[in-house]
């Protein structure tokens, strides 16, 4: 009998290829944005580690034509067919980046999602210790970018340090759940921190005054 990993891998990946999303991760932002409602119709949002554009194809469905969506990865991404869909290849540590971010936005977001990843070198504490990095810098650029009662959905990776980063987004943010979509293999230790209610910082830095 195939292993319970395998069955669901290969369903989801049917369905995301039947639905016509470019990754069966498509599916896992589907289900946090239906069940969290924190994609709505005309809002702004900035997808960090969006190659191959299966999470942009899903979040230009809620946003519908009203809304942005800026899709930003290292790795260039394949454009999609609608005007509101922007492309920024780049890395988003870097201030010239988070600059092209806002530039195009004109304003602060409303939404920021983050899948951004390592690559995984099959060593869990190596391999979550770099993601929760990925993490991390997903909330700096947060900090700069996102309004003040925005939302943010972040990946992580369980382990040790997860603790503490939950801790910091609970500081930042005034609600923050845990969700493992269906999607997501039982034997992955990713789950997503759905955060809304962003409180802003003090004096938020624009990321021309951070560069």
């Amino acid at each position: 009998m195939p292993k319970k990993d395998s069955v669901l891998g290969d369903y989801y990946y049917r369905a995301a290829r039947r639905e016509g999303y470019r990754s069966r991760s498509a599916l896992k932002l589907k289900e946090i944005a239906q069940k969290y409602h924190i994609l709505r119709r005309g809002s702004s949002v900035a997808d960090l580690g969006a190659a191959p554009g299966g999470w942009l194809q899903v979040e230009r469905e809620f946003v519908g034509s009203d809304g942005l969506v800026i899709g930003i990865d290292i790795s260039p991404i394949r454009p999609l067919p609608f005007e509101n869909v922007k492309l920024i290849q780049g890395d988003i540590a870097s201030p010239e980046t988070r600059e092209k971010i806002y530039s195009i936005a004109g304003r602060k977001l409303d939404v920021i999602v983050s899948d951004l990843a390592p690559k995984f070198t099959g060593v869990h504490d190596v391999d979550h210790s770099r993601q929760i990095g990925l993490a991390l810098m997903a909330l700096e650029s947060a900090k700069m970018l996102l309004k003040r009662n925005g939302s943010m959905i972040i990946k992580v990776l369980m382990g040790s340090e997860f603790k503490s980063f939950q801790n910091e987004t609970v500081r930042l943010f005034r609600n923050v759940r845990i969700c493992k979509p269906a999607a997501s293999r039982d034997t992955s230790s990713e789950v997503y921190l759905v955060c809304t209610g962003f409180k802003g910082e003090p004096s938020p830095p624009s990321p021309s005054e951070a560069a």
